[in-house]
């Protein structure tokens, strides 16, 4: 019987044309995904000021967008591992897409919420998939830089929604953000059926015919006529009926608790911060237009800290990154509710924000799926991102009562604590997974850990 050799056939190719056309296709999905869950700061308070909906209204928005994501980050561990990368990746885009439509029709604040939970489920699985599958095609020399360059296309729709927001909802309305995504989303499943499945997965299950013929054709196509370099012989050890309490055996129980505990202190940053300043904002009595400009101006943090998440996961590692950018946030986090300047205030704001989408671009780029070998990769980084939205949930019916009791202290006050318990338990229980290969990532097949949580490099 043919030995596939996936992983080591994939990890030996040059960047080329094919890779570029997998990040484009992947990226205009996750693009989309954040550019609808980012719309909802600048359309709720758009709907507070218009007396459409109130901050009770809007946490219930907030929080039926977080169910439907819970669901559908839990139905993209499922259906990846089970079905394949390429149904999930499918499937989650057409839900949000029509979901979408369906919101940008909304008669009445309860239809919209109702709209929500949908769009939800396809949001939730997006980004679990898009992140997974990357990691899966591209060398472990370049998957930091690539991984977090996703981030960098993703986290850019926080900036792009925000600057489409003050033009499109004060001129045209905001029926009109949701009727661009669905459109969009559509447009991109339609371009995204010639995407190829992933082979590591297929050879995973078996299937491995099939793998040989796609990888196959991505050699073909990335040889270009030249030779490829001999793949190394990879031994990868099977997981005896891997399933979801695989995740929670001793050797992938430290990884799962990490990764979750990561992925709820982002949700809560993002949800229970980001999301809520313009409300904030309207409610301190700021008007909407200006409160827009000012969320615009902040929201820019979000493309620059995922560039600064590019730069360094490489370079510092993905735990350093964590570790160091967490107690950057808690700092800036502390300083926000204490200035009173708005220059200033816009200034550490953008600080904050930038610090937060360093860490989004390392954890969510890279780490989490870097932490599960391929049988339970997508179960892994599901759970991880159930467990986050899960929390986010909750996060907005916190949040309106913290805002109204303590102001905005109390919000950063519950967010700066989340990224300190971050950057210690990461320091202590983290390991490096920086420029490893996938197979030697897998914990019964890896060698012991090295100084400082960080396995030994590859030669």
């Amino acid at each position: 019987m043919t030995v596939v050799n996936a992983g080591a056939r994939l990890d030996r190719l040059t960047v080329s044309g094919f890779h570029w056309r997998i990040l484009g296709l992947i990226g205009a999905g996750t693009f989309l995904d954040a550019f609808d869950i980012y719309l909802q700061g600048a359309v709720l308070g758009t709907l507070v000021s218009l007396h459409w909906s109130t901050p009770g209204l809007n946490a219930t928005f907030i929080s039926a967008t977080f169910a439907g994501m819970v669901v559908g980050a839990w139905l993209a561990g499922i259906w990846g591992d089970r079905y394949g990368r390429r149904f999930s990746y499918q499937m989650n885009l057409l839900i949000f897409g029509l979901a979408s439509l369906a919101g940008a029709a909304a008669p009445s604040i309860s239809w919209l919420i109702a709209a929500r939970f949908i769009m939800g489920i396809g949001l939730g699985a997006e980004i679990v998939v898009g992140y997974v599958l990357l990691s899966e095609f591209v060398p472990p020399a370049s998957r930091g830089r690539w991984g977090t360059a996703l981030a960098v296309i993703t986290n850019s729709s926080l900036f792009v929604s925000a600057l489409v927001g003050r033009f499109v909802i004060p001129n045209f309305g905001w029926r009109w953000m949701f009727a661009i995504v669905g459109v969009g989303a559509l447009v991109v499943w339609y371009l995204r059926k010639s995407m190829p499945e992933s082979p590591r997965w297929l050879e995973s299950k078996g299937r491995d015919a099939e793998a040989e013929r796609v990888l196959a054709a991505i050699e073909h196509e990335v040889a270009a006529g030249r030779t490829l370099p001999p793949p190394r012989i990879v031994p990868v050890p099977a997981l005896e009926r891997p399933s979801l309490a695989t995740l929670f055996a001793p050797a992938l129980l430290s990884r799962t608790l990490i990764g979750a505990l990561v992925l709820i202190t982002l949700n809560t940053a993002i949800y229970g911060f980001i999301a809520f300043l313009p409300t904030f904002m309207v409610q301190q009595g700021i008007g909407i237009v200006k409160s827009l400009t000012y969320t615009t101006l902040m929201s820019f943090g979000g493309p620059v800290g995922a560039v600064v998440g590019m730069l360094l996961g490489d370079l510092l590692g993905r735990r350093g990154c964590i570790i160091w950018f967490s107690l950057a946030a808690t700092v800036f986090g502390v300083l926000y509710p204490l200035t009173a300047d708005p220059r200033l205030l816009m200034l550490i704001g953008f600080l904050l924000v930038s610090s937060i989408y360093v860490l989004v671009a390392i954890a969510w780029g890279l780490y989490v799926p870097e932490l599960f070998p391929t049988e339970v990769r997508m179960r892994g980084t599901g759970f991880c991102n159930t467990a986050g939205r899960m929390m986010t949930i909750a996060t907005p019916q916190i949040t309106v009562p913290l805002f109204a009791g303590f102001g905005v202290a109390g919000v950063i006050g519950m967010v700066a604590g989340l990224l300190l318990l971050q950057a210690v338990l990461v320091a202590l229980f983290g390991i490096e997974t920086r420029a490893m290969p996938l197979e030697a990532l897998v914990p019964h097949a890896a060698p012991p850990l090295g100084a400082h949580g960080r396995l030994p490099q590859p030669e």
